[in-house]
C-alpha cells in the first residue's frame, strides 16, 4: 500500500481501541483502523493522553504530525505515515501508522550495518533541522527490512536544543541526497506546517536547513551548552 492509500485510511477510517502501548511515556494507543474494506494498525497519541511538559506546550501530537508532514515533502521517508484526527475516541490526536519491530533492534544494534549508514545519516540531518531533542535509540526501529524512526513529539522547539544518541555521525559531510533535502527546507512553505507549528518554529526549520549547507558537515555535540547533547534514558 502506497503513502497515498495509508493516509486516505487514517484519514478517513474508523477507529477501534486495542490497548495501551505500556512502553510509552505518554498514553499511546495501538488502534485499528477501518476505511472500506481495508484495515490498518495506528499508533493514536492524544492530547489527552500527554504529560504536561515546561518547555513545550500542549498538543505534542501535533509534532508528530509535523514530523511526517517534513520528512515528506523533503522526501526522506523517515516517517512512517502521520496524520490529524480530531475526532478520536479520547480527542484530538494524532494516527501514526503502526510497524511491526519484527526484530527487537534499535539504533545501537543497528548502527555498524553499512547498508544503513545513508539512512542514518539522513535521519541526522532531518533531527538537525527539526531540533529533536529527545532521539533514544529506541525510536529507531527496523521491520526485518527497513528502519523507521518513531517519537518525534519533542521537536521544533525554537530554543537549539538537540538531544541525540546519533552524535557518531559528527563531523561527517553532508551526502547530495540530503543537501537536496535541505534546500526544500530552506523554502519550507509556511502553510504546509500551519496549524501545526507557530510561524517562529516554521521559520527555524528554514534557519538551521541553511546554516547545515553553509557548514557542509554535521556538527559534533557541544558538552559545555546549556541543554545536555544526550537524551536520558539512552534507549
Amino acid at each position: 500500500m502506497n503513502s497515498s492509500d495509508v493516509v486516505e485510511v487514517l484519514t478517513n477510517g474508523e477507529i477501534e481501541v486495542l490497548g495501551r502501548i505500556v512502553e510509552s511515556s505518554n498514553q499511546a494507543l495501538l488502534v485499528n483502523v477501518t476505511f472500506h474494506d481495508t484495515s490498518l494498525k495506528a499508533c493514536y497519541k492524544t492530547e489527552l493522553g500527554e504529560r504536561p511538559l515546561w518547555d513545550f506546550p500542549e498538543g505534542l501530537w501535533r509534532r508528530e504530525v509535523a514530523a511526517w508532514v517534513l520528512s515528506d515533502y523533503l522526501g526522506l521517508e523517515l516517517i512512517p505515515v502521520t496524520v490529524a484526527r480530531d475526532d478520536g475516541p479520547f480527542g484530538p490526536g494524532s494516527l501514526q501508522q503502526w510497524v511491526e519491530d519484527t526484530t527487537g533492534d534499535h539504533y545501537f544494534t543497528l548502527s555498524d550495518r553499512a547498508e544503513l549508514k545513508s539512512w542514518f545519516q539522513s535521519l541526522v540531518a532531518f533531527d538537525l533541522i527539526a531540533n529533536n531533542t529527545d532521539r533514544k535509540s529506541g525510536h529507531v526501529i527496523f521491520d526485518g527490512s527497513r528502519c523507521w524512526a518513531i517519537d518525534q513529539g519533542l521537536c521544533f522547539s525554537e530554543d537549539d536544543k538537540v538531544r541525540t544518541v546519533l552524535w557518531d555521525f559528527g563531523g561527517n559531510e553532508i551526502q547530495p541526497s540530503d543537501r537536496v533535502a535541505l534546500e526544500r527546507a530552506v523554502h519550507l512553505p509556511e502553510e504546509l506546517l500551519a496549524g501545526l507549528l507557530n510561524p517562529v518554529e516554521i521559520n527555524e526549520i528554514r534557519r538551521r536547513a541553511s546554516d547545515l549547507l553553509e557548514i557542509g558537515y554535521f556538527p559534533e555535540p557541544d558538552e559545555d551548552r546549556e541543554w545536555p547533547p544526550y537524551p536520558w534514558p539512552l534507549v
